[in-house]
């Protein structure tokens, strides 16, 4: 079923205080949704866009401090929402964060791998099936947006836990996509976004590559915002992306990584700082 709007819909986005998050929040206010939801772990930035939201259009704004690393934490805040808002009709997972730089076998705190995936692959899983149930039931257009990554299609030296995080998102996200289309509820629609770098600052030091510059922030949500209303299933951002990983598909190990490696692939987390603070 369409959905060329998400006006007079609920709309939950998680990692929405800042970057991607409160620009997909933005998106929904624009569109007229009824209820905006949002999730974020960072009080302060969520409170501030809450309101900054609130005062730009008509939609209900409810936010929420929810650590989404916490498997509890997100079963109480889903009850409160369900409770304070009802079934939501859009799910945006977009919360994520990123380590690297070092090699894996360097890694000093192994609480960060463990975080990685709480955040990165379990939470999406987890909040998909606190509000999935509700959108297959319903019998209305309903959609979920994961936001993987192109570190999901090839694999990249010094990321290999983010790199890992993101190929189980994909691999669950692409498989209950298929799950939906063979039980016939075809009203309901999964995308997976799966971007290279983008300047939202998380990927701070983080170098483009052949013909793969950083993309801008505001290109990578319009993209993946206009792909998710239509149901598009996989949505690979830029090209190159789409031909590397049909290359790594193709080529002999060795050659693949011989190109991965010439083309800049393989060296674009040399430099790599993250986000500060």
């Amino acid at each position: 079923m369409d959905m060329d709007t998400v006006a007079g819909r609920k709309v939950l986005i998680t990692g929405a205080a800042m970057g991607l998050g409160k620009s997909f929040a933005e998106r929904a206010v624009r569109e007229l949704a009824a209820d905006v939801v949002l999730w974020d772990v960072n009080e302060q930035a969520l409170k501030e866009t809450a309101a900054e939201l609130a005062a730009a259009g008509t939609s209900r704004v409810h936010h929420y401090v929810v650590d989404v690393s916490d498997a509890a934490a997100i079963a109480e805040a889903a009850a409160s929402v369900r409770a304070d808002v009802g079934d939501v009709d859009v799910l945006v997972n977009n919360a994520g964060i990123v380590r690297g730089n070092g090699y894996f076998w360097e890694t000093r705190d192994r609480a960060d791998i463990h975080k990685t995936v709480a955040i990165n692959s379990l939470a999406p899983m987890y909040i998909t099936l606190e509000f999935l149930p509700a959108m297959v039931s319903g019998r209305t257009p309903a959609r979920v947006l994961n936001i993987a990554s192109s570190a999901a299609l090839v694999a990249n030296p010094r990321m290999s836990v983010y790199a890992g995080s993101k190929w189980a998102a994909l691999g669950w996200s692409d498989s209950v996509r298929l799950e939906l289309e063979q039980s016939g509820n075809d009203h309901v629609k999964v995308t997976t976004f799966c971007p290279t770098y983008i300047n939202t600052g998380m990927f701070e030091g983080a170098k483009g590559f052949w013909f793969t510059p950083i993309i801008e922030q505001e290109e990578a949500v319009d993209t993946a915002w206009t792909r998710m209303k239509k149901g598009d299933p996989l949505v690979v951002m830029p090209w190159t992306s789409r031909f590397n990983r049909a290359v790594s598909g193709l080529l002999p190990l060795k050659v693949r990584d011989f190109y991965l490696d010439t083309v800049g692939v393989y060296h674009s987390m040399d430099e790599f700082t993250g986000r500060k603070g």
